[in-house]
């Protein structure tokens, strides 16, 4: 896009854009982008491949990766793509302390050069939409960063996904 004011490239962010790229821009950073969320698929799918069955628990909060899909007391949570690559990188490093440029070139494969509020943001919401119980599931490290605390974690398993149906939009 041409506008590569600061205020665009959050608001593109946070309607759910994995990347965002101004005019005029170099081929090479392009295609280097593009490697770079291609990679990024890859490793996504070797962690969630690697999972029995794909979902994880702790505490009210459920996800299961296979079917992209999030679950808080039983009720399914609409994510954000962006949302979604958070809370999986956090899921994916419970009990790691994460640094802010970890999380940033990770879910958004920055060698980060903005303003790292947006991931400040996406962090906010995460936690009005999954993160309701005490203590916080999603711990913030002061000057470092945050963890991911698992809360009554009963490993990984199916939990709180048997009831959703298969085919999501359709007739909705």
């Amino acid at each position: 896009t041409a506008k590569g004011e600061e205020a665009d490239v959050v608001v593109g962010l946070e309607l759910g854009a994995d990347d965002y790229i101004a005019k005029p821009f170099s081929p090479r950073v392009l295609i280097a982008r593009v490697r770079a969320v291609l990679r990024r698929q890859e490793q996504g799918a070797a962690v969630t491949g690697g999972t029995e069955g794909g979902a994880i628990r702790t505490g009210d909060l459920a996800v299961n990766f296979d079917r992209h899909e999030v679950r808080l007391r039983g009720q399914p949570v609409e994510l954000t793509a962006t949302e979604y690559r958070l809370l999986h990188y956090l899921l994916s490093n419970a009990r790691r302390v994460l640094t802010r440029d970890q999380i940033l070139e990770r879910v958004w494969d920055y060698t980060f050069e903005g303003n790292a509020s947006v991931l400040e943001t996406y962090i906010s919401y995460l936690r009005q939409k999954v993160d309701h119980v005490d203590p916080p599931l999603i711990h913030t490290v002061r000057g470092v960063g945050y963890s991911l605390r698992l809360l009554g974690l009963a490993g990984l398993d199916r939990g709180g996904f048997g009831e959703l149906p298969h085919d999501h939009g359709a007739g909705e």
